[in-house]
């Protein structure tokens, strides 16, 4: 399918008019965290749906996590940013992740300080219930180790909610291997298993397909490491590497079968995006740039479809689609909106509509929706939050 690109101004800068801005610059502590210093997007997948049909948006703050909620399903008046889940001592890298039961998984690295003086890593859970209501206090899943020299080389968490509403926690262990932690749907937490491997970058990507089955790849030194683990299998299952070499903290994973989890993600030479499904070779789905790529599959004009975002090449939003599992059919990348800062997000509202959501670089929240007045993806003008 083609893209139809969001309607441009009059004045040929090939950037849409944006809606006047409605309040000053975020007060300090409550600007979002939104790049490390080197660069790397703080967040991904930071736009969720909750069960009221209401939209949120979360990014690591100092001290916290910072939220943006609709005040209604389908906008277009937004509260926030306010902190939730405050604690001293958080990594400013956050993960996000969500259930069918529609509940919201905060995971951080926290380090902090005993009273003897030593230093002490934990991977720290907080759960959002119900959209724009108080997050519960963060709760410490420790590390792999009572070596705290080694807890404290471990990478930033990855998580997945399989179909069962069991949560799959995942970290790069001091090993440079894989170690997981999962949650059961009747709230018990297994002890950290190690799953082996070595020689990993410090990314992990987890999905899950729609029948329960969740697969984890890491970007490694020798290609890609992958895991698998079936619906009702006490373990994971480790399975042959890719030699392909994608750039770290690009993957993505999006289910697009029963048991089939599209992994998209930016070949480390040509900065191109790549889509893998399990053995079969990289299908090259362009959008040349660098950084994460957002995904979301939802039906568009009645076709299933497959939608990217990422900060294109000129750093502004970019978005393609392409037909579900059809990556032959090519993507055409659109870009939109202003320079944004670290990753966009897509999610679909309480209408159905696509929603491009991206931070400017004055930290303020920056949303587009589909057009519904137009066939395929054309979106309305950008607003500021």
């Amino acid at each position: 399918m083609a893209l139809k690109p969001a309607r441009t101004s009059k004045g040929g800068s090939g950037r849409e008019p944006e809606a006047p801005a409605r309040k000053a610059p975020a007060a300090p502590g409550l600007a979002p965290v939104l790049a490390t210093p080197d660069g790397r997007p703080t967040v991904t997948g930071w736009l969720l749906r909750g069960k009221d049909g209401r939209l949120t948006a979360y990014a690591p703050g100092d001290g916290g996590v910072l939220r943006w909620t609709e005040v209604r399903p389908g906008g277009p008046e937004w509260t926030g940013p306010e902190l939730v889940a405050p604690k001293a001592g958080l990594d400013p890298c956050l993960t996000v992740a969500q259930g069918a039961d529609g509940y919201v998984h905060l995971f951080a690295l926290w380090r902090s300080v005993t009273a003897a003086g030593e230093a002490h890593t934990d991977v720290v859970h907080a759960i959002q219930y119900q959209s724009g209501r108080p997050v519960k206090d963060w709760y410490p899943l420790g590390t792999p180790y009572r070596d705290q020299t080694k807890a404290a080389k471990v990478g930033h968490p990855a998580a997945v909610v399989d179909s069962e509403d069991n949560l799959h926690v995942f970290i790069r262990n001091a090993g440079t291997g894989l170690c997981a932690r999962v949650q059961e749907s009747s709230g018990k937490w297994s002890k950290w298993l190690d799953l082996d491997g070595s020689g990993s970058y410090a990314a992990v990507c987890a999905g899950a397909a729609d029948n329960g089955r969740v697969e984890v790849v890491m970007a490694a030194k020798r290609g890609v490491m992958r895991w698998t683990k079936a619906s009702g299998d006490e373990e994971y299952q480790r399975v042959a590497d890719l030699k392909e070499q994608p750039e770290d903290g690009s993957v993505a994973a999006q289910h697009t079968g029963e048991d089939r989890i599209t992994f998209l993600w930016r070949e480390s030479k040509s900065g191109e995006v790549q889509a893998v499904r399990g053995d079969a070779p990289p299908m090259p789905l362009g959008g040349a740039a660098s950084g994460p790529i957002a995904v979301l599959r939802t039906p568009v004009d009645g076709h299933d479809c497959t939608l990217m975002a990422q900060r294109g090449a000129d750093g502004r939003p970019a978005l393609a689609a392409y037909p579900t599992e059809a990556e032959s059919a090519g993507a055409v990348w659109a870009s939109t909106g202003e320079v944004c800062v670290g990753v966009p997000a897509l999610a679909t509202d309480a209408a159905g509509r696509v929603v491009l959501a991206a931070f400017g670089t004055d930290g303020r929240l920056r949303i587009t929706r589909q057009k519904t007045t137009e066939p395929g993806l054309a979106m309305e003008p950008w607003i500021t939050v």
